[in-house]
């Protein structure tokens, strides 16, 4: 099995992600490409990651290449953890909407810094697909990249590439709601849907108990919870249902938390970054890079042992198993809607439960979202559309109309202020923006159901593909498209 990895200087992801496949028996023998523009960081990674693959004395082997071309040959899955213009790009998201008032704390799903994060990452990911169309058409792309719903919204519109988004907000949220109950994790039983980073958990039983009517006063029974994550809490008392992501991220979707600064220490929780503090990870993540390039010298000069645990909850090696030796997994994921959520947009990029095996990607029919949750995720949805259509297009009103109908912008300023903090980014991310130097028309809109079986029924693993688009509605397989 070959493995791309994409944005491979990303070290703290690729060691995560290449270690969870490794501790797959069948998989211990993967050959990884690794392939990043940044020399430096490709660099470290790959010396940190064959480090660790002899240090295990695994048969595994990495190649490193700074050619993403090159890097895909012969994949049978590629996985992206870009991030383009990095630090730097990520640093105007943040520091120019703050010069208007606008205050995030993540800024890489929506709001100034999700919208200019998503146009600036689009192109390049639509340009990952667009080589493997040609050079490994049958590679499932696994991205992990940022803002995931308008990216993989923006692959799917553009190419014919099978594509997962991954993210492990589900996760830590089901966690969180076992503790706010007392019980194993294991224990509980959940349904969440909706989208990325603004997920609802609308099913939660325990011991075929119906747990939703006792969840809020749980959590606000937990003085931990209670202090930690005071929006998502107040969301809960007031729609109804808990949502998937951190206080922060959920604070900068929404118009009413950051909106008056002397508000805004309320609804923060200051112990950790992520709790809502203005520019939090931009912080953590200019920490998390001077970390690295401290501790690169002492790991590989075995000073420091190279930690890393036991295999994570990250979904890709969980997938990828499930895929290539049959063995089920169930995990939320980001497909396109189809229909699976009738009260949102008919393509748009929904998290749902999916099960994955030999036979495919399976996502589950969830029906209609609870009204409250599906009013703020069209909101959402409506933002990232704009967005979609503008980066592929190189069209700047949609982006001047994506700022204007985003909540966290909306609430802060007025339509000429929208205008010129738009224009401000323009001129401070121009670098990673080359589509605006020359607009080009829309892709043609293909069918959202343009999708096929893993395999025939019945066959080994590895046979060929069938047609089933006359049988997607029932098989809701996801593994791959029709060509």
């Amino acid at each position: 099995m070959r493995v791309a990895m994409i944005g491979a200087g990303s070290i703290g992801f690729t060691r995560r992600i290449m270690m969870d496949l490794l501790a797959v028996p069948e998989f211990r023998n993967t050959e990884f490409s690794f392939m990043d523009i940044d020399p430096e960081g490709l660099e470290m990674s790959t010396n940190l990651c064959r480090k660790m693959i002899a240090d295990n004395d695994l048969p595994a082997t990495i190649t490193a290449t700074t050619d993403r071309r090159a890097a895909l040959q012969g994949a049978d899955y590629v996985l992206s953890f870009v991030r383009v213009g990095g630090l730097e790009a990520f640093a105007h998201d943040i520091e120019v909407p703050l010069r208007y008032g606008v205050d995030q704390c993540v800024g890489d799903t929506l709001g100034p810094g999700g919208i200019f994060y998503g146009l600036r990452t689009i192109p390049v990911l639509v340009g990952i697909a667009r080589d493997m169309e040609e050079i490994c058409p049958q590679a499932l792309l696994l991205n992990y990249s940022n803002p995931m719903a308008m990216n993989c919204w923006a692959v799917n519109r553009a190419t014919s590439i099978a594509m997962l988004g991954l993210c492990h907000g589900v996760q830590g949220g089901h966690h969180q709601i076992a503790i706010a109950l007392g019980v194993p994790a294991e224990e509980v039983e959940f349904v969440a849907a909706g989208l990325n980073h603004q997920t609802w958990y609308i099913q939660v039983r325990h011991k075929g108990k119906d747990m939703l009517p006792h969840l809020l006063n749980a959590f606000e029974a937990n003085e931990s919870l209670r202090n930690s994550e005071p929006v998502r809490i107040d969301i809960m008392r007031r729609f109804g249902y808990y949502s998937t992501e951190s206080n922060g991220h959920l604070s900068e979707y929404l118009m009413w938390y950051r909106k008056r600064p002397e508000e805004i220490q309320k609804w923060i929780h200051p112990d950790v970054w992520i709790g809502g503090e203005t520019g939090g990870y931009l912080r953590v993540c200019r920490e998390g890079a001077d970390y690295y390039r401290s501790m690169y010298p002492r790991w590989m000069a075995g000073e420091e042992p190279i930690r890393v645990g036991d295999r994570s909850q990250e979904h890709a090696s969980h997938i990828i198993e499930a895929l290539e030796t049959g063995r089920t997994y169930r995990g939320h994921l980001n497909v396109p809607n189809t229909g699976l959520i009738t009260n949102l947009p008919e393509g748009c990029i929904i998290e749902i439960p999916c099960l994955v095996d030999g036979s495919g990607i399976q996502p589950t029919f969830i029906g209609a979202l609870p009204m409250g949750p599906a009013a703020i995720c069209r909101q959402t949805v409506s933002v990232q559309e704009l967005t979609v259509e503008a980066a592929l297009t190189g069209d700047k009103d949609l982006v001047r109309q994506a700022m204007a109908l985003d909540p966290l912008a909306g609430s802060k300023c007025n339509l000429d202020e929208i205008w010129a903090m738009t224009d401000d980014m323009f001129e401070a991310l121009a670098p990673w923006l080359p589509q605006f130097e020359s607009p080009g028309e829309s892709p043609a809109r293909r069918p959202s159901a343009r999708l096929r079986l893993a395999r025939s029924a019945g066959s080994a693993p590895g046979a060929g593909e069938g047609d089933a688009a006359k049988v997607l509605r029932e098989t809701f397989n996801l593994r791959g498209k029709e060509n």
